[in-house]
């Protein structure tokens, strides 16, 4: 799982923090907006790493790369967050190698979400791995790792039941808000924020509410109206926001900003108010609960729901697990075969010596010497005995590590020709 080269040796690690031991506040301290994680991915080019990719979700940060040592990933996550070494240390996981392989598994295919069976976070990771791409920051070894794991939660998707019902963010706010609001259809809904959650959110009241009254506002007023035009949906301008609060049974706050952008201040009317604050770093301030007619709920509060349609998820869990077994066992093998390749393409050119070197030498001996079926023939038998030995490296019964080494000795091959 190392990278070799003639200057260093980086390993691949995945560090980052979750919702299972950071709250929604330290969370929010590591949040990566838009313009924090490409500047992360130009100092990491700066710094030398080769390869990297960056998320940032509602219930978690991560940084998959090849470093030196951790170290080096968490300084850019501190570098370009509110977090310190310090905060990041007391709540933060470091896997390496094949540990770290098989977590990226487990986030990617829903089953370390914070709502058993979220698969939102698959889309992320395509994201990321785009950006990486973009910038040169993505080499063989994570474009198959990214493939790999996109394989698996399409597979858990369509052969598991571990998606069915309420297993995203989105669907469990508006389960929460149809479970706790009466007569929910004639209520006035307001949703502020219309990034990737709020306008799932915006689909899933739609479709499960039946509400004609859903107003939406968003800093940028032309993608509110993108997504109101879908739906056929009222939009008002961000001026509007604390009138707009105001007429609301219900506020659904989505936004991306690092701060709270709504706070009791706001709040002028007194009938009830249930405000579902679905963002990271969370943005509504918490004054907001010292008003006696409001309800505050953040998604922290939702992933605790638990009802017999998440039971029924737990269930799918084996099979879950038993197709990442396999596909994760299918990309090690691969890895296992790009660890032997560069001493197989190194002992390919040192044979390719030889032959240059023998033909020279009976061109000069023999008259009449046939060149085309000379090369013919010698290309023909370095094929074959490449083809031996890389038959005899795939053989599991064989200590691959002890092989490779054997062959550099025996063939004085270039020890910094491995991955």
């Amino acid at each position: 799982m190392e990278y070799m080269n003639t200057t260093k040796t980086t390993y691949f690690y995945a560090i980052g923090l979750s919702y299972k031991k950071a709250d929604a506040e330290i969370r929010g301290h590591f949040s990566l907006d838009e313009n924090a994680k490409a500047n992360l991915l130009l100092q990491a080019k700066e710094a030398g790493i080769e390869s990297i990719i960056v998320t940032s979700t509602c219930n978690r940060t991560e940084i998959y790369g090849f470093a030196e040592h951790p170290y080096q990933l968490i300084k850019l996550l501190c570098e370009n967050t509110k977090g310190t070494v310090e905060e990041f240390q007391k709540v933060a996981y470091i896997y390496k190698g094949k540990e770290a392989v098989s977590h990226m598994f487990r986030v990617g295919s829903g089953l370390d979400s914070q709502i058993l069976g979220d698969f939102e976070i698959i889309s992320q990771l395509k994201t990321s791995a785009r950006n990486s791409k973009k910038e040169n920051l993505f080499n063989a070894f994570l474009e198959r790792l990214i493939n790999a794991v996109i394989q698996a939660s399409k597979r858990i998707k369509t052969e598991t039941n571990i998606s069915s019902g309420a297993t995203s963010v989105s669907f469990a706010s508006v389960q929460y808000i149809m479970s706790n609001i009466e007569n929910v259809t004639d209520k006035n809904i307001l949703l502020f924020g219309t990034g990737k959650i709020g306008r799932n959110t915006c689909e899933n009241l739609v479709k499960h509410t039946k509400n004609k009254h859903i107003t939406l506002i968003n800093r940028t007023k032309n993608k509110a109206e993108e997504v109101a035009g879908k739906f056929n949906l009222l939009v008002k301008d961000y001026a509007n926001l604390q009138e707009e609060i105001n007429q609301s049974d219900v506020l659904i706050v989505a936004t991306g900003a690092q701060n709270p952008t709504v706070d009791k201040q706001l709040i002028q009317s007194k009938k009830p108010l249930l405000i579902l604050d679905l963002s990271i770093p969370r943005n509504v301030n918490v004054n907001v609960t010292e008003l006696s007619n409001v309800s505050l709920i953040h998604l922290d509060d939702l992933s605790q729901i638990t009802d017999e349609t998440l039971e029924k998820r737990k269930a799918q869990i084996p099979l879950a697990k038993q197709i990442i077994q396999e596909v994760e066992a299918e990309f090690n093998a691969w890895l296992e075969t790009r660890k032997f390749a560069p001493t197989i393409k190194a002992l390919k050119l040192k044979l390719n010596d030889f032959k240059i070197a023998e033909l020279d030498t009976q061109r000069k001996k023999l008259s009449g010497f046939n060149e085309e079926q000379a090369e013919l023939i010698s290309n023909n038998i370095i094929q074959k005995i490449t083809n031996h030995f890389a038959h005899h490296l795939k053989d599991d019964a064989i200590p691959t590590d002890e092989s490779l080494e054997l062959i550099k000795k025996v063939f004085q091959l270039d020890a910094n020709t491995t991955i």
